[in-house]
């Protein structure tokens, strides 16, 4: 698939070949992540593009801040990418492949899944995009715009293909050629990071609730664990939302190798509680590295 410019009269022409990029990459949902990893593309010389319509203030800011090439509706999007990077919250995995599929037509590019969910789930995602090549992907580490070196883990028939991309900042790490098992290595990962940090959440505030708080944070620091504790706490509160089904994907992939869902189904009524805070109101980027420890705790008292 040759990849196209758009004219200011909103006609599309094929580019000459020495002006096109040598790759088209579309982003699904240009979030903190999406477009963190559209920029590490674009980076290394890609044309990335990507759609905010319908998508919040602070979507089109990150995506413009990244530097993407912003389209008027995803039907442009998939229109001129070979490439599609589905980056979307976990409960809208499903719908964003049914989103898809509804829009692909005879031109088909890959799509590559880079969601935090279960092999299950992946399966599923597969299903509603067949027959369109499905590449399963996960990704470790943060936006490479906040902080370069995420892994990017794939799998699949395909996997090669994506990881021949012009990554910059980012590290693609093919598992195998299986659909699933990217999202294993992200559910056992996930499982063990955002466990921590949940973890986390409920000693502090149970610390500030016993008057203990500052002996608790002392012992944490002298323990060797490494981190700042509070600080990742405060930062995981502004996603609490998205980490509600994040949870329950892992506690279902626990599930499917014959372990107990509890654990996890229990974290998901954690950080379900942080997300009725106060702190959990804010954005990643908007969160102060100077505010006390005391004060995280306080403002993670439930609001509601």
């Amino acid at each position: 698939m040759r990849c196209t410019l758009g004219n200011p009269d909103g006609r599309v022409v094929t580019a000459p070949p020495e002006e096109a990029p040598s790759t088209c990459i579309g982003i699904f949902s240009p979030g903190s992540m999406g477009a963190g990893i559209g920029w590490a593309l674009r980076e290394g010389g890609a044309r990335v593009v990507a759609t905010v319509a319908g998508r919040s203030p602070r979507t089109a800011r990150l995506a413009a801040v990244a530097g993407l090439e912003l389209l008027p509706d995803l039907a442009e999007v998939v229109r001129v990418a070979q490439v599609i990077l589905v980056v979307t919250p976990p409960a809208e995995a499903v719908d964003a492949a049914h989103q898809l599929a509804e829009t692909i037509s005879t031109e088909r590019p890959i799509v590559a899944d880079l969601n935090a969910t279960a092999p299950a789930t992946v399966a599923e995602v597969a299903r509603i995009l067949a027959p369109v090549d499905l590449v399963d992907g996960s990704i470790s580490g943060a936006p490479p715009t906040v902080r370069p070196g995420a892994r990017i883990y794939l799998s699949g028939p395909r996997a090669h293909d994506v990881a021949a991309l012009p990554w910059t900042h980012a590290t693609p790490v093919v598992v195998d050629d299986r659909v699933g098992s990217a999202s294993a290595v992200k559910m056992c990962t996930a499982s063990v990071y955002k466990g921590l940090v949940g973890l986390y959440a409920q000693a502090l505030r149970t610390a500030g609730h016993h008057g203990v708080l500052d002996r608790v944070v002392a012992d944490l620091a002298a323990s060797g664990l490494g981190g700042d504790p509070a600080r990742s706490v405060a930062v995981a509160a502004t996603k609490a939302w998205r980490y509600v089904p994040e949870m329950r994907e892992i506690a279902a992939t626990q599930r499917a190798a014959g372990l107990t869902p509890a654990l996890f189904e229990a974290y998901a009524q954690v950080w379900a509680d942080v997300a009725g805070t106060d702190l959990a109101g804010g954005d990643p980027e908007s969160v102060d590295p100077r505010l006390p420890v005391a004060v995280i705790v306080e403002r993670l008292r439930p609001t509601r």
